[in-house]
């Protein structure tokens, strides 16, 4: 009894995965400088892969410390607040994009100031072929994780719950093809990146937002096997909800980049 838990904050045992953690993420943006200066690109993948294993395991203990009880509602509260600062980080992070792309679309000068900034010859993007699709998969796929979270809080159905998990991952996987297939065809029509302002924004902008859809894909994809190990209840659900927030934070970053990139800043350039 004189070691019972009295209140709702869970103390965590000591653990090796922070310092592993930095350590790998040095490793990694240490290689990235050696590979961008052409030296060597090794380092950079041995830190990404340390990256990656430490996000399992690190991870995977925070799932058991769920399923042994130490995740109380104060507990959980803190996890989603703790997610909602990093969505805000992220979204900071696109408005630094954006802030770039419409600055040298509205004002657009070279590196010698006053002078007069002449746009590349490019071939058009007409935003209602396939970047619309693109729009509208991404749009279904988060429709489909709404239905899912419907299901689990609302009605605790779990084949629901797997179904709209795996339908928002199989469109997450097309809308990345698809992504993939425009980039290799633009590539083929002559846009380069860092051959200019435009392109290097372009670039920048509808990357990133790729990446991110890969990892929203892989996290709906991690929320889905446990969804089918059983995992989940309609009052802990944390992990998937936070799989939900971040993935219609990518769908809201898509319609920003369809609306200001596509419709507005192509046509500024063309």
């Amino acid at each position: 009894m004189a070691h019972a838990k009295d209140h709702d904050y869970h103390i965590l045992s000591p653990s090796i995965w922070p310092l592993l953690g930095a350590l790998a993420g040095f490793v990694m943006l240490f290689g990235a400088v050696l590979w961008l200066h052409e030296i060597t690109p090794y380092m950079f993948w041995i830190g990404f892969i340390g990256v990656l294993y430490v996000m399992f395991a690190w991870w995977s203990e925070v799932v058991v410390e769920s399923h042994q009880g130490d995740h109380t509602p104060v507990v959980r509260i803190g996890l989603k607040y703790g997610f909602i600062l990093f969505i805000m980080s992220e979204v900071m992070f696109f408005a630094a994009w954006f802030w770039s792309f419409f600055k040298h679309a509205m004002y657009p000068m070279n590196e010698y100031f006053g002078s007069t900034y002449v746009p590349p010859e490019i071939y058009h993007v007409d935003a209602w072929h396939l970047p619309f699709i693109n729009t509208l998969v991404l749009l279904l796929s988060g429709c489909a994780v709404t239905w899912a979270h419907h299901a689990l809080v609302h009605e605790n159905d779990r084949k629901d719950l797997v179904w709209g998990l795996g339908i928002a991952i199989v469109l997450g996987v097309l809308f990345t093809a698809l992504q993939a297939y425009e980039y290799a065809y633009l590539l083929y029509k002559g846009w380069e990146f860092g051959n200019d302002k435009f392109f290097s924004n372009f670039f920048m902008a509808t990357g990133f937002h790729g990446l991110h859809v890969i990892i929203g894909t892989i996290f709906l994809a991690v929320c889905w096997v446990r969804a089918m190990k059983g995992h989940f209840t309609p009052e802990k659900h944390v992990g998937f909800e936070a799989a939900a927030w971040y993935w219609h934070f990518v769908d809201v970053v898509w319609l920003f980049l369809f609306f200001g990139v596509y419709l507005y800043g192509v046509s500024q350039v063309v």
